[in-house]
């Protein structure tokens, strides 16, 4: 008795096959066949991700404004309806937020060299005197703190990941009950299984320690660490491309890179993401993020600091939330399902947004920023808005 392999002639041309298998030249069997095409389809399915990647890479990168700008119809200037803004605010605590990139800064070549200019320190200083103001961003805390260099303010880094406000204890009964409730709520909602870890960390705020102090991915930090050194070494041959640690998330910036080399970028992002299961890929402004798949975004970050400053639950708020990037798209989402404040979109470009108004630049950021402070003086002093 012998034994007999089954094997089956494959005529790719006549069965328009030719596309999806390399060229045959000996009869294959079936399990060969199948492997065969097990191996082109996760071939396909691969570039078809890349070249995704690579569509959302442009669209998030417009180059020009569009001649239509229904966003600007639906979506006026912050500055032209101040009036509106302030008249909401009364018997209400305003509370800033504001992104750091493109909000307080321009954008730069290279992000290492985006320092806010002395004018709008002063006004972000201005602001925090009269409001509990926060810097909301995607660069490391430290970081954005090197940047900005004002105390007295509240950093949430790495898209509000790494929380720290001012270094004073916390002794109000409410603020801490405001804080404890959203904690438990959030948490409750199975929002990630590092809890523990996360309750250490909160729980500083309620053991006297100076300031805030919440890192909700604090367990990821080994992998972050892994996936940085991963991505610059992958990227080095691509001209232009940046990676940079913002501790719990990491940013391969392409703003200088030739749109010619993004597929190429694309893919080694790829190719290092996959291996790491609990990591996500989100984009930016010309960045792309590579961050936890945790429940948390710079709109829970809002939520989470107005509760530490003891609005978690108050109509007595007013929350404004400035920002440039998709990522900001969160915290402006969670102001209009609040029916609460304020979300202003900074932008030259027409953009589907959350948010209620709009800012060209950060020259018209800083002329809000002093707007505000001059209406609140003056309604400090008794006398009428200039």
């Amino acid at each position: 008795m012998t034994n007999q392999q089954n094997v089956v002639a494959v005529d790719v041309k006549s069965l328009g096959l030719r596309n999806l298998l390399p060229p045959v030249t000996k009869s294959l069997s079936p399990t060969e066949l199948k492997m065969l095409f097990m191996k082109r389809f996760e071939a396909e399915k691969g570039d078809n991700k890349i070249n995704g990647l690579v569509d959302s890479m442009r669209a998030s990168s417009p180059t020009r404004i569009k001649s239509s700008s229904p966003s600007i119809v639906h979506h006026p200037s912050a500055l032209s309806m101040l009036e509106q803004i302030v008249g909401a605010s009364k018997g209400k605590q305003i509370v800033m937020f504001l992104d750091y990139d493109g909000t307080l800064s321009p954008i730069v070549e290279d992000p290492d060299q985006a320092f806010m200019s002395t004018e709008m320190r002063a006004a972000v200083r201005d602001v925090a005197r009269y409001f509990p103001t926060a810097i909301v961003t995607g660069r490391c805390r430290d970081k954005v703190y090197s940047f900005v260099k004002l105390p007295g303010l509240y950093y949430a880094g790495s898209h509000g990941m790494d929380i720290k406000g001012p270094s004073k204890r916390c002794k109000n009964k409410k603020v801490r009950r405001s804080v404890l409730y959203f904690f438990a709520i959030t948490f409750a909602s199975s929002l990630f299984p590092c809890v523990c870890v996360c309750g250490s960390n909160f729980l500083l705020f309620f053991q006297g320690n100076p300031g805030i102090l919440f890192q909700p991915a604090s367990e990821f930090l080994p992998m972050i660490d892994e996936v940085y050194k991963a991505l610059v070494e992958r990227t080095k041959s691509i001209g232009g491309a940046k990676v940079e640690n913002n501790k719990f998330c990491v940013s391969v910036h392409f703003r200088r890179v030739d749109e010619k080399s993004w597929g190429a970028l694309a893919e080694q992002v790829r190719s290092v993401l996959n291996q790491y299961p609990k990591l996500k890929l989100t984009q930016g402004r010309k960045v792309l993020e590579i961050r936890p798949t945790i429940k948390w975004d710079k709109g829970r970050a809002l939520e989470f600091l107005l509760a530490a400053l003891g609005y978690g639950n108050s109509n007595d708020v007013l929350p404004i939330y400035i920002g440039d990037d998709r990522t900001d798209e969160d915290a402006f989402k969670v102001l209009r399902d609040r029916g609460q404040g304020f979300g202003i979109l900074v932008s030259k470009v027409p953009k589907e947004t959350n948010a209620s108004y709009t800012l060209q630049e950060p020259s018209e950021v800083k002329e809000f920023l002093r707007r505000l402070v001059d209406w609140k003086k003056y309604a400090q002093g008794g006398g009428a808005a200039p």
